[in-house]
């Protein structure tokens, strides 16, 4: 449930071609305090046109759709819509799917078998800007994209920016490891025996030193550089 009722509810669009799909993913979402489905489509060019109506926050998109790819769809909705946050919705953890996505603009991949708090966890970060490939077919998919088609990253002074990344300490650059793997705060902490709170530290000051804005630009920047594996 949501940590604060008075905020205003993420509205969430469903694009999926299976009612059952859509029924389910609608039902869960709906007993939310902090957020709402404002719309469904069935197919990708449905999606189109009703996120250029809705204007959603957040869409939870179908990869396999009739008339249009919800691929296909997610780049055209963001031309248009860049502030919204979709995720890729799919039966298969195929990495295919996680590169077109990415490459379509998408923030997130999600399996359809993903339990509800997983899936509600994933649209609240989503639409507070995160980047959410965490499954080991999307690191690989991510590592793909970079050898031919690097990710736009902030491009700051040459000198400085080589330096900094050589001020990354030992625990750092283990944490910059889990975070190539997709792995959330909770899970890092446990893997590397340290508190959240620690997590968090060494993010924000990971995320300063790389100069990058996210978590997928400093994993992009990262793999670029041979930093992580």
């Amino acid at each position: 449930m949501a940590e604060n009722s008075s905020k205003r509810k993420i509205r969430v669009m469903l694009a999926d071609d299976q009612t059952m799909i859509r029924q389910g993913l609608g039902y869960v979402i709906q007993v939310q305090s902090d957020m709402e489905v404002v719309g469904e489509a069935a197919d990708g060019q449905e999606a189109i046109e009703l996120a250029g109506k809705l204007c959603p926050d957040v869409i939870l998109m179908d990869v396999q759709m009739p008339k249009c790819s919800g691929i296909e769809a997610t780049r055209e909705i963001l031309k248009t819509l860049p502030q919204t946050k979709i995720l890729i919705l799919t039966t298969f953890d195929v990495q295919n799917y996680v590169v077109d996505g990415i490459r379509a603009g998408a923030v997130g991949y999600m399996l359809k078998d993903a339990d509800s708090q997983e899936m509600l966890e994933l649209i609240r970060r989503a639409y507070q800007g995160e980047a959410l490939f965490h499954t080991a077919t999307a690191a690989k998919a991510l590592a793909e994209i970079l050898k031919t088609q690097p990710v736009a990253e902030p491009q700051p002074a040459p000198a400085e920016h080589h330096f900094l990344l050589d001020e990354l300490t030992e625990r750092e650059l283990e944490v910059l490891q889990q975070l190539s793997y997709g792995y959330r705060n909770d899970q890092i902490a446990q893997n590397l025996f340290i508190s959240e709170g620690t997590v968090k530290t060494h993010v924000h000051r990971i995320l300063q030193k790389m100069g990058v804005d996210d978590r997928t630009q400093a994993v992009a920047l990262a793999l670029r550089h041979k930093l992580v594996k």
